[in-house]
């Protein structure tokens, strides 16, 4: 469906970025194949963690040190990172997808997204995330009005 964009060309120093929606299957066991596109970048190994909003957030491990290292730097008289380091790192798993590219969603991560049924993994940059197919649909219709409305303010000006 959809691809991965190739940031090495523009700039050695950017990462590849994983973009796209896909829909795999989980399994009873929590099991999910990782979208082809997406296994370069996490074949090697991912963490998972809880992601806002409901999703399951998979992160490349150098890609969730970063994170976490600049989480950590944060002043530990901050409540408010406390209380995000706790929660981020408390619910943390690491992963190496097998040789079929299939990662195991762990019981504590698929009820924390509510992963029940059948599943949506999108790619959002230098992460992805696994959300609930019915849950990704609402958020998605319930943003379509703002991302148009909000877009001369997220995005830079462009020069033509």
């Amino acid at each position: 469906m959809a691809d991965t964009y190739d940031a090495d060309a523009a700039s050695p120093s950017l990462p590849s970025m994983l973009l796209g929606t896909y829909t795999p299957k989980m399994d009873s066991k929590g099991r999910l194949a990782l979208p082809a596109k997406f296994r370069a970048q996490l074949g090697q190994g991912l963490v998972m963690a809880r992601g806002q909003e409901r999703c399951v957030s998979l992160l490349p491990t150098e890609e969730f040190r970063r994170m976490a290292v600049r989480i950590q730097h944060t002043s530990m008289g901050d409540k408010s990172a406390r209380d995000y380091l706790r929660v981020f790192l408390s619910g943390a798993v690491d992963q190496v997808p097998d040789k079929q590219g299939r990662i195991l969603v762990p019981p504590m991560l698929r009820s924390y997204a509510r992963l029940t049924g059948p599943v949506v993994v999108i790619g959002v940059g230098t992460r992805a995330e696994i959300w609930d197919q019915d849950s990704w649909t609402a958020y998605l219709e319930s943003k379509e009005q703002g991302y148009a409305d909000i877009a001369d303010d997220v995005l830079p000006a462009v020069d033509c």
